[in-house]
């Protein structure tokens, strides 16, 4: 067999910020396989190659999760279906009377490592979608005890390797040559095994090292007959149980989707170049590149990343990295990936994060990812605002946003039922009120309540409740909404997205009354956001207030900005009448009133924003002056002004006049 590269692509070459190399992001990729009876095939390196992509689909739809088809291909195959549940049922009812009796003999089951390594080894024997589970579980150690903990790790990266003969033969078929013609090196045994495919360590020709993963065998047989018994009994229950009303089927469905994705190791790599380009720029996080002329279906080749799990907080405390820092830009990137873009990795856990040596974040398996969209990305930042301010009304209406409810539900019971789940929510730390807990809480809410379970909400909570677990094990006391809340309120301020303003209106404003410790505990915490820009929100903010659709808060805050410089005017001419009184004794002047007691609360309320701004990152006088020069000259911004003068002036004629008809 002779293998040919055919010339790539004639579109720009982009510059690769990881390295300093050049990239091609959108290069096409494709070897011409030629046999030795002469006849060429292509063998697609590039997902960007979109034509041939469409073929390699059409010529094999199992790359493809279909639940009709697979239900149709089962339907005929009864004794194979029985067969599995028994063997499902079989050892897992064994392994649970086994742990019965232990306890009744007065076996302490928690800390019993015999059973704990049976249970990792009966998820392996499982296969693919039980392995899943066990390691959902290992980054809980506040649900697992930790003697079972450290087996259930080991289903990260510690699974029993299959034959190098296999992984060779997919290596040729899926490449065009044998291994040994692709790379320069590569590990005798692999170094690391997984629930869909094992790793080698390998360097390419050209010098650079690489991972090379590959696909386990008969993968997909095994996955397909557990998703379809499982989606089986979801229909059961789903129709049979009454008080369930969340669309099992569907959360099934979008967890076949993303699995039969991970198995095809070019959506992977795809997959991994968006993350990049999504997140790469975030600081200390780090995407390994992918190597398009050394991936296909079943291999993929990308950049080997030399780090440390970061549950080894040891190690990674030797090498002088603070463990706590890297799960702060963790969840920092799983925010943007939830709350800006949508684009999120559905399985962080701890072999999927590592720490490198120079003290980055590297993201690694990019086979599961889920997308969420827009309006649900906007209710999740509602929802979060409400929770922190305690506004269980406006979450209530978050939920009917997001799926949760449907429209003509009455809320009524469900806002104080809201309040008992959330109450503490701000306040506690992961270990004593995290989304696990806070999930369990819902939970038994939504079978008390008619709530619905959306299917895009299943893989959201898995993502986050992983990503938390390595929290709680690096940090007990990490606070969620704490970490949470900086960048939230940065996009509260700076985010002109209609669905924001709108949701920034109602936390300023209640009843009419503008509500001045919202907006300082908004800028309080945006200033901690790690990419909040001063500037940014001065311009954007005056651009809001001057526009049609900042209108009711422009209004609201020229009343609220002329009763401060009122009482700043009135506290001046009460202070210097004092002093002609009592000091220089002219008796005959009358002393004026000082502010009411509700504007000196609003006075103080803007000296404490202005403290807040000057101690916020980036506030600089000398460029804020030259802003407000050049803003100025602003036909909206001159426009606002006026109108705070001339309220300003009527208030000041008003007061004269009703001063006057007293006299």
């Amino acid at each position: 067999m002779i293998v040919k590269t055919l010339p790539p692509s004639s579109r720009p070459i982009q510059e690769d910020s990881r390295n300093g190399t050049n990239r091609r992001g959108d290069e096409l990729n494709v070897i011409d396989v030629v046999p030795e009876d002469g006849t060429s095939t292509l063998v697609v390196r590039s997902p960007r190659l979109l034509a041939a992509q469409k073929v390699r689909t059409a010529a094999q739809p199992e790359t493809l999760y279909d639940p009709v088809g697979i239900a149709a291909h089962y339907r005929n195959r009864k004794v194979q279906v029985l067969r599995r549940i028994f063997a499902v049922l079989g050892p897992t009812l064994s392994f649970v009377f086994g742990l019965w009796s232990d306890s009744k003999r007065g076996i302490v089951v928690k800390n019993d490592r015999r059973r704990a390594t049976q249970l990792r080894v009966l998820l392996t024997q499982l296969g693919p979608a039980y392995i899943k589970i066990g390691q959902a579980l290992s980054t809980r150690p506040d649900l697992v005890p930790p003697v079972y903990l450290e087996e259930l790790t080991k289903l990260q990266d510690q699974l029993p390797p299959f034959p190098n003969e296999i992984a060779y033969q997919f290596i040729k078929e899926e490449l065009g040559a044998p291994p040994e013609e692709v790379y320069a090196e590569l590990s005798a045994q692999p170094i690391a095994a997984a629930s869909l495919g094992q790793v080698y360590k390998g360097k390419l020709k050209t010098g650079e090292e690489v991972a090379v993963k590959v696909q386990r065998p008969d993968l997909r047989e095994g996955i397909t007959i557990d998703l379809y018994i499982l989606r089986n009994l979801a229909a059961w229950v789903q129709k049979k149980v009454k008080r369930v009303r969340s669309d099992l089927v569907g959360i099934l469905d979008e967890l076949g989707d993303r699995i039969f994705e991970e198995m095809d190791y070019i959506h992977e790599g795809e997959n991994a170049e968006r993350f990049f380009e999504l997140y790469g720029h975030i600081k200390d996080v780090y995407v390994p590149k992918i190597y398009w002329e050394y991936t296909n279906r079943r291999v993929l080749t990308m950049e080997w990343i030399n780090g440390t799990k970061l549950t080894q907080t040891e190690e990674i405390s030797a090498q002088g990295i603070d463990a706590r820092y890297l799960i702060e830009v963790g969840v920092q990137c799983s925010l943007r990936q939830l709350l800006e873009h949508g684009f999120f990795h559905a399985d962080p856990h701890p072999g999927n994060l590592l720490a490198t040596t120079d003290g980055k974040l590297a993201y690694l398996d990019f086979g599961m990812m889920s997308e969420i969209k827009p309006p649900q990305r906007y209710g999740l930042i509602e929802a979060i605002v409400h929770v922190v301010n305690r506004d269980f009304e406006g979450l209530a209406k978050d939920y009917v946003k997001l799926d949760f409810l449907s429209p003509e539900t009455d809320l009524t019971p469900i806002i104080p039922a809201f309040a008992r789940v959330f109450a503490d929510a701000q306040g506690a730390s992961v270990a004593e009120l995290n989304i696990k807990s806070i999930t369990d809480e819902l939970s038994a809410l939504m079978y008390e309540y008619p709530f619905r379970v959306p299917p895009y909400y299943a893989l959201i909570i898995r993502s986050l409740v992983t990503l938390e677990g390595i929290a709680i094990y690096i940090d007990p006391n990490f606070k969620v909404l704490s970490e949470a809340y900086p960048y939230v309120s940065k996009r509260l301020l700076t985010d002109p997205a209609p669905q924001l303003r709108a949701s920034l209106q109602d936390l300023l404003f209640k009843d009419g009354r503008f509500r001045w410790n919202r907006l300082e505990n908004l800028l309080k915490n945006a200033r901690n956001s790690q990419d909040y820009d001063f500037n940014l929100v001065l311009n954007q903010g005056i651009e809001f207030l001057s526009s049609e659709r900042g209108a009711f808060i422009r209004d609201k805050l020229v009343d609220e900005s002329v009763n401060g410089l009122d009482a700043f005017g009135k506290n001046v001419l009460h202070n210097f009448t004092s002093l002609l009184r009592e000091r220089v004794g002219l008796t005959a002047v009358n002393k004026t009133p000082a502010a009411t007691v509700e504007q000196q609360q609003t006075l103080e309320h803007i000296k404490r924003i202005l403290g807040i701004l000057r101690e916020t990152r980036g506030f600089d006088p000398v460029q804020i002056t030259s802003q407000i020069a050049q803003l100025l000259v602003n036909s909206d911004v001159q426009r606002l002004g006026q109108q705070i003068a001339n309220r300003f002036t009527q208030k000041a004629v008003a007061r004269l006049i009703r001063q006057l008809l007293a006299s």
